[in-house]
């Protein structure tokens, strides 16, 4: 077992009490809810508990819930949880050898498996890491020491391009699925089905996800290893570039790390999971966070005047003259939030589809019809729709997080820039002045017909039939 990101649940048959526990950052989702004849139910989707449970919550992360005691108590406090200023001074080597021991921890397994690539920077060092380490590992000599790497977005998206060149780079078995606005729009349903949210951003990143995850499955690939959490850890989103000062920045970075489980990592497993896919993390590796955030966060700073970018530790540490990871221009890529990368004109085609029918009239009055998390934009009240008629409960409802966002922000974070109070939009594109395609030209919209690769030949793991 990979310490601290599995739940589970304790039963002593001796008098029929329990401990329920949850991994410490919330990658795997946990919901518990409450029978009127006071029975005590636990489930990893709230359409396991919405029939029978007169209240359910989400379970919260790093927490156990003991039936004798009825109450929950943290077992997951590490030193950053508090937010206090952490002071270690930043070393490469340091960080880069903790996030490799991440990566390789999680290169066991008795199934066949390969890599989420989106040709940014996180996808790009879990991909390039266990491309360098899998020839001695058990798993190589299982299934093969070639790696498969697996791709998403739109036709000519920047994330196809760039994860193309990586995996040519890194010599990995790639494979490219394509997918249109209409094949997103046309399963936004299912994916709030299987999601559990009508959170905005959540829903946008999900939908090439939930596509992506179908198409590994039935290539028989059963577990995958992804760069969520990242971002969080350090200040990789565009709008950090506006952070005040080096102590804002780090409390901004341990809030964004404490409400993973209510967006990527939710993300990440439900959509995978949806087609009985499991997904790995390694930068939520709790040995690697600890050495993450107990960096002092001056080193995380972002300073163009002195050649540092978004998630410049990172970088640095990987940066390697004499046995590279990675293209230098791979390695110092912008960052592109998932459902950007995939196309521009995937959101752009989402807001045309929601205004088409969501009407003003409606707009006018959704505070009336959802007093709580009140959707402000067509495409939110669109999502919001759909997800009230899966799951009408109040219960369901309250386990969305809300509040302002700018480029995936927190409430808080939007104080940092008064222009972005007029301009609240999850997308990276939003961080006006930062992001080098931000919201200066209307993009056109791109609906071309259906054109998923099929022809992508199957993966051929040595000792396992693949049926379809």
């Amino acid at each position: 077992m990979l310490d601290g990101i599995f739940s589970f649940v304790l039963l002593d048959t001796r008098d029929n009490s329990f401990v329920v526990a949850r991994d410490a950052i919330g990658v795997t989702s946990l919901y518990i809810g409450w029978g009127l004849d006071g029975s005590v139910w636990i489930s990893s989707e709230l359409k396991g508990l919405n029939d029978d449970c007169e209240h359910f919550e989400s379970f919260p992360p790093g927490h156990l819930y003991s039936s004798k005691s009825g109450g929950f108590r943290r077992w997951y406090n590490p030193p950053w949880f508090s937010e206090a200023i952490p002071s270690v001074p930043y070393d490469p080597l340091v960080l880069r050898r903790a996030f490799e021991n991440a990566v390789t921890k999680r290169l066991m397994t008795d199934v066949p498996f390969g890599v989420l690539l989106s040709g940014g920077l996180d996808s790009s060092l879990v991909a390039s890491i266990t491309a360098r380490y899998l020839a001695g590992t058990k798993a190589a000599k299982q299934w093969g020491a070639q790696l498969h790497s697996f791709c998403v977005g739109l036709e000519g998206s920047p994330d196809l391009k760039a994860a193309k060149e990586v995996a040519d780079y890194l010599g990995t078995v790639h494979h490219e699925f394509h997918f249109t606005v209409q094949d997103g729009i046309d399963a936004i349903e299912d994916v709030i089905y299987h999601i559990e949210t009508y959170d905005v951003t959540t829903i946008r990143a999900s939908t090439p996800m939930f596509l992506m995850s179908r198409k590994i499955k039935s290539l028989g690939v059963k577990m995958v290893i992804s760069g969520e959490g990242s971002d969080e850890i350090f200040g990789g989103y565009l709008y950090f570039h506006k952070a005040p000062d080096k102590d804002e920045f780090h409390r901004e970075t341990c809030r964004k790390i404490k409400a993973l489980h209510q967006y990527d990592c939710l993300r990440a497993n439900k959509a995978t999971s949806a087609w009985g896919l499991e997904a790995r993390v390694p930068f939520l590796d709790k040995e690697f966070i600890n050495v993450a955030m107990s960096i002092d966060p001056e080193a995380k700073m972002i300073k163009k005047d002195e050649g540092r970018i978004e998630k410049w530790v990172l970088r640095r540490a990987f940066d390697d003259e004499e046995y590279p990871y990675l293209p230098k221009h791979i390695l110092y890529r912008q960052k592109e939030q998932f459902s950007d990368g995939v196309g521009y004109s995937w959101i752009d085609g989402l807001k045309a589809h929601t205004a088409r029918h969501v009407t003003d009239k409606m707009m006018s009055n959704a505070s009336f019809i959802f007093p709580h998390n009140t959707p402000t934009t067509k495409e939110a009240y669109y999502y919001r729709m759909i997800f009230e008629r899966f799951f009408p409960q109040n219960s369901a409802r309250l386990t969305v997080p809300g509040g302002a966002s700018v480029a995936c922000s927190t409430a808080k974070a939007v104080e940092w820039d008064a222009a972005w109070k007029n301009n609240l939009d999850p997308s990276g594109r939003a961080a006006l002045g930062v992001h080098l395609s931000a919201y200066d030209a209307e993009t056109p919209l791109s609906n071309k017909p259906s054109k998923v690769i099929d022809s992508i030949p199957r993966m051929d793991f040595p000792g396992v039939a693949i049926k379809s």
